[in-house]
This record gives structure tokens, sequence and C-alpha cells, in this order.
């Protein structure tokens, strides 16, 4: 029978990671001061989130093998979770920048905590160069070793080609609704998210297990890049219709001109009326704005679009997941888990 990672169990695997980062910074006699500052940014940056993404690679190992993992396959498997930790750590550090935000997990975003700056943009650079040093460390002898490198290099490539349209489609200040498109708003979604967070973890319990041929990688993209869109569209949706207690934020997508599924979605059905009401109100940073955005929305029936896209989904999913020949090693569980992680959710 599989076994669930823990947050507390995932997060004890951490220092041993830092130790050897600081050990190999320090092997090129890195003066104290910077090896200190280093020790911050490993500190900080990526610790203090849900760490989904990491823990569903020992979850996928534990799933794939159907029993718990012993201490080394735990340690193996909770290595390449942190290491999608790090990848997602130097993503959010970069993105914080270019979306000038203020806050991160409750806290001052790392380039606005005190005397850091712009060295914050070295720092997401270090914490990128971590995740090659651990696999190089911890994998330089396992079969699939170049395999892993070149799925992180594929990757983090994918995910700054989603930026790239995201940030070129709906700067915060200069709004376009021309700009907006469903296949724009799929693009930014698919690169941005649904790889990294959910096709990679997967990946990389398959590679670690020597089971990544050709046909496992290739089903297993089919169902996750679609689940990581669902989870997307959710996202946006619970931006507007779900409760801020719930989803531990006050949405900002339409203060700030995010290309998101509601707006693509009333694009496609407003009449000339509401596309005016669209062009007038979207992208602003103005509550009554805001509010009769949010109207529009509820004239719309978006929330009843959203309910039936996401029952389509699930749906889709499933019968997905229903092909899998358990025989050849791949395993439906591990897709189920990540289905049942999020059908529904409401935060």
């Amino acid at each position: 029978m599989a076994q669930k990672t823990t947050l507390k169990e995932f997060e004890s695997v951490y220092p041993k990671l830092e130790e050897t980062l600081l050990d190999h910074a320090r092997s090129y006699k890195l003066p104290q001061a910077e090896l200190e500052w280093y020790k911050k940014n490993l500190n900080v940056n990526p610790l203090g989130g849900k760490c989904n993404r990491g823990m569903s690679v020992p979850d996928s190992v534990s799933l794939l093998l159907g029993r718990p993992l012993s201490e080394d396959e735990y340690f193996q498997a909770a290595t390449l979770g942190w290491m999608t930790e790090l990848l997602q750590a130097f993503f959010l550090v970069s993105d914080d920048i270019m979306d000038s935000s203020v806050t991160r997990r409750g806290q001052p975003c790392w380039y606005l905590q005190e005397g850091v700056g712009m060295v914050a943009i070295n720092d997401a650079f270090l914490l990128e160069s971590a995740i090659y040093t651990l696999l190089k460390k911890y994998f330089r002898s396992h079969p699939a070793y170049i395999d892993m490198v070149e799925l992180f290099h594929e990757v983090t490539y994918q995910t700054e080609l989603g930026q790239l349209c995201d940030l070129l489609t709906a700067p915060e200040d200069k709004v376009n609704l021309d700009n907006f498109s469903m296949e724009k708003y799929r693009f930014i979604v698919i690169y941005k998210t649904a790889y990294y967070s959910f096709y990679l973890p997967v990946a990389l319990a398959l590679h670690m297990l020597n089971i990544a041929t050709p046909e496992h990688l290739k089903q297993a993209e089919a169902i996750l890049i679609p689940l990581g869109e669902y989870f997307q569209v959710q996202d946006d949706y619970l931006d507007n219709f779900g409760l801020p207690e719930h989803i531990g934020k006050i949405g900002t997508d339409i203060k700030d001109n995010k290309c998101s599924w509601l707006v693509n979605q009333a694009l496609e059905i407003a009449t000339p009326e509401q596309r005016k009401i669209l062009e007038d109100n979207y992208g602003q940073k103005d509550d009554a704005k805001e509010a009769v955005i949010k109207k529009l929305y509820d004239d719309m029936n978006l929330k009843q679009r959203f309910e039936e896209f996401e029952e389509k989904s699930a749906a889709d999913i499933r019968a997905m997941i229903d092909k899998i020949d358990e025989s050849s090693g791949l395993k439906k569980s591990v897709f189920e888990a990540f289905l049942a992680k999020i059908y529904k959710r409401s935060k």
C-alpha cells in the first residue's frame, strides 16, 4: 500500500541538501559574508510554501511501487522533489520582480527585503544552479541522469516561453483586450504552469524508477497537461468567485489586467454593449470599475460556464486515466491522486 508524505517528513530532508549546496560553494572559497547571504537565500526562498509540487515526487514514486518507500528511496525521491521546489523558488523570485509584487507567502518579496534589491536577480540564478549541483551529487551514476538534466532544462525553457507570452499579452500598464484569446490563454497556462507543476514531478518519479519509457512519458503528458490547464482555470475562477477566507488572498486578476479564463470567456460571448463595459473597466486599479466587471461576470453566468467546464474536464481526464494499462508499470492511482486534490477545490 502506497504511503502519502507529510510536509514535516519532506522538510526534514532539506537541511542535508542545503549543507550539500553550501559545501559546494565553500569548495570555491566563497568569502564568509557571501556564503551567509547564499545560506539566507536558500533558507528563505525555497521554504515556507505548501510544497505540493515537491511532495508529488515521493507520493508518485510510492504509488508507482504500490508500497511505502525505504529510507534511501524516500531520500532520493524527496531530493528530486526539492529540485522541483528550487525551480519554483527561482521562478517566484524572478516573477515577483517582473510583476512588482509586494508580498510572497505572507512576507515581503525577496527583492523587497532589507538590503536585497536587484541582487535578487542573481539570487534567482543561484537557486536554478542549485538544481544541477544536487542532481550531479546524488544522481550522477543513475542511468537516467542525463534524461533528468534534459528534463529540467526543457521544462525551465517551456515555463519561460509561457511567462514571455503572459508578460507581452497582458502588461499591467497597457490594457488591450484585442491581445486576449482562448488560444493565447491556453498557451500561457500550459507552458507557464502545467509542465513544471504537473508533468515534471511525475516524469521525475518515472525516471527515478527507470520506467520513463517514451510511451509512459507520452501518456503521463497527455493526462497531466489538461490537468494543469484545469487547475489554472479553477485558480482564475476562484480569484473572482472564491471566498477570500478560503483562498487566503483577495483576488486581483481584474485590476491586474490578467489574461484570465474569465475575461476570455466573457470576450467570447459579449454583446457589443458588454464588450464596451469590458474595455472601459477591465485592468484598472479602481474598486468601482472592478465591481462593474464582477457584476458583468455574474450577468454573463460565468459561474455556470465554469461548472460545466469543470465537469467536462474531470470526465475527460478520468476517461484517459481509465485507458492506462497497469501491466506496463504505469499506475492509474498516480493520476487519480492529482485529480482528487483539485476536483471541486475551494482554495
